[in-house]
């Protein structure tokens, strides 16, 4: 016996029409890519949205079309992701950190038909555009005023088509199971491959995401969403805080300490979510000029681990709650955050940050597990570590195109990539990127760990650790460091730092000094670059071993 209830698809533009509905007046800010802060509302990007879908069609794209966007968190981008959706069509999100050659290859293996671009990355198409196969015409997204001159072809202002049309528009039919967004990830070996969202999939997702035990969004929240709309899908930020009809602050194009501390002095922001490379330089703004925080209550950091000094930095100097999550491109992309549980209330404060250095507990609909290297499950103890596999309704099926053929285990269980411990408590800690892992005399060692530890040091600015070959043990970590800002720190320094903080035969059995660690596209430390800059690189330890 089947139920009888209604048939409503969940469909992302039931957010926007929620929010406009019971939240027209909340506003969303901008920081435009133009300079001057924008102000607008929900009741207004769902008529623009509509606007937005009205003027694609009248260009010539059409339901099913894939439409790219290489835009900053803005109002205009907001618009134009459910415009595009609530055409019956999807919304590809173009990272333009990436090299020329990844973004040809994306753009061209999912057929991109229009792009959306912000002024700050017309040149970047400009010097790809003759390489774009399925483009058919780009939009840049400014108004009459600010147009550039370019050498792109077919090229419409925004604002002008926009505002062409009367917003008279019904949203398109769609199965809930269609496809409305796509990413593209870089994490899995050989070309970029694309994650392609459904409406069913990203509202299920922004449901968990608003939840209390996860970020717990409210309508009088004020959230900064700095995470990019262009990367991993905006951690559907973009979808649960219209749902919940939160304010919207939009960081535009600056991400340096100074001005995301504007924005969050001037906002009164209560939320916020981003990696630590964009905490980093907030707080070395915020130790700079003194500057406190008192409305922000909830910092969301992802993408890669927190080191504890930044977790204890934010909750014991500026009553911000930091909430530790862990996700993919392919995971929608949360998959946990560090809530506490019941029972936790009277833990030290040092107990409280063993538990919140750990990324958390999974979130309703994600199911997780770990294995040992034949694929039997490994007991959630705390201590024992293996690959980290996950299902769940938001969780990739596949890539677009099949591209690396079948992605899941005769179980349907999907392999992150990592390598995680999971311990009585639910709580899932990262150890490491499997292809990252120091393999010592057999034994495992925690790049991750070594390196949030390293940066605990007030002389480190940063840290990242690889394994180096060695003679006897097969491989052993080198530790390489950027200084902070006017300190000069020594090998000694470090190792005198670590001691009794980590396991003694984790100890590095080097340390170097650089003037930058390479990142990629999305802000992580980019440890295939390290390895090739310090392949001939010859430990200390080494000779004597032979």
């Amino acid at each position: 016996m089947k139920g009888l209830m209604q048939d409503w698809p969940l469909s992302v533009t039931t957010i926007i029409d929620h929010a406009a509905r019971f939240h027209g007046e909340r506003e969303v800010v901008t920081r435009t890519v133009e300079g001057p802060f924008h102000t607008t509302n929900y009741k207004e990007i769902h008529l623009r949205a509509r606007k937005v879908a009205q003027a694609l069609e009248k260009i010539g794209a059409k339901q099913g079309d894939i439409i790219a966007t290489m835009a900053w968190n803005t109002h205009r981008h907001l618009e134009a992701w459910y415009g595009i959706m609530g055409m019956g069509a999807v919304c590809h999100t173009l990272n333009p950190r990436l090299f020329a050659e990844q973004l040809v290859y994306i753009a061209n293996h999912a057929e991109d038909q229009f792009i959306l671009v912000d002024l700050t990355f017309v040149p970047v198409l400009e010097a790809v555009a003759d390489q774009l196969k399925t483009v058919k015409g780009y939009i840049i997204m400014t108004d009459r005023a600010h147009m550039p001159e370019t050498t792109l072809k077919n090229v419409h202002c925004y604002e002008e088509i926009v505002e062409a049309e009367s917003g008279d528009y019904k949203w398109a039919t769609i199965d809930e199971n269609d496809a409305c967004g796509l990413c593209y990830t870089s994490g899995t070996t050989g070309n970029p491959k694309g994650v392609l969202y459904s409406h069913r999939s990203n509202v299920l997702h922004a449901l968990i995401g608003g939840s209390a035990d996860v970020m717990g969004l409210r309508s009088v929240d004020v959230v900064l969403p700095v995470v990019p709309m262009f990367h991993a899908n905006a951690w559907a930020l973009a979808f649960s805080a219209p749902m919940a009809g939160a304010k919207l602050v939009m960081p535009g194009s600056k991400m340096d300490g100074e001005s995301i501390y504007e924005l969050l002095d001037n906002e009164k922001i209560t939320t916020t979510a981003a990696v630590p490379t964009v905490w980093l330089m907030l707080l070395q703004h915020l130790q700079k000029t003194g500057a406190k925080l008192p409305a922000l209550n909830k910092v969301i950091i992802g993408g890669s681990a927190a080191p504890r000094t930044m977790i204890e930095t934010f909750e014991r100097e500026y009553g911000a709650e930091v909430i530790h999550a862990w996700g993919m491109t392919e995971m929608s992309p949360m998959g946990t955050l560090g809530a506490l549980k019941a029972g936790m209330e009277d833990l030290t404060t040092e107990q409280l940050l063993d538990v919140k250095v750990k990324q958390g507990r999974a979130v309703y609909t994600v199911e997780m597990k770990i294995t040992d290297d034949d694929g039997v499950e490994l007991p959630w103890d705390g201590k024992a570590f293996g690959p980290l596999l996950v299902k769940g309704p938001a969780v990739a099926g596949s890539y677009l195109k099949s591209e690396g053929g079948n992605i899941l285990d005769a179980d349907g269980w999907f392999d992150t990539g990592d390598v995680a411990t999971i311990d009585e408590n639910g709580y899932m800690q990262i150890t490491d990127r499997a292809k990252d892992v120091i393999k010592s005399g057999g034994e495992w060692i925690s790049s991750i760990e070594l390196e949030n530890t390293a940066v605990g040091h007030p002389d480190v600015a940063e840290a990242a650790v690889i394994g180096i070959v060695h003679p006897k043990w097969d491989e052993r970590p080198l530790l390489i460091c950027v200084a902070a800002e006017g300190k000069n720190p020594t090998k000694e320094d470090l190792l005198s730092y670590l001691e009794g903080k980590i396991a003694k035969w984790w100890t590095p059995d080097d340390v170097v000094f650089v003037d930058e660690i390479p990142h990629n596209a999305t802000g992580k430390i980019l440890k295939r670059a390290l390895r090739e800059q310090f392949k001939d690189y010859v430990l200390p330890t080494a000779s004597a071993a032979e």
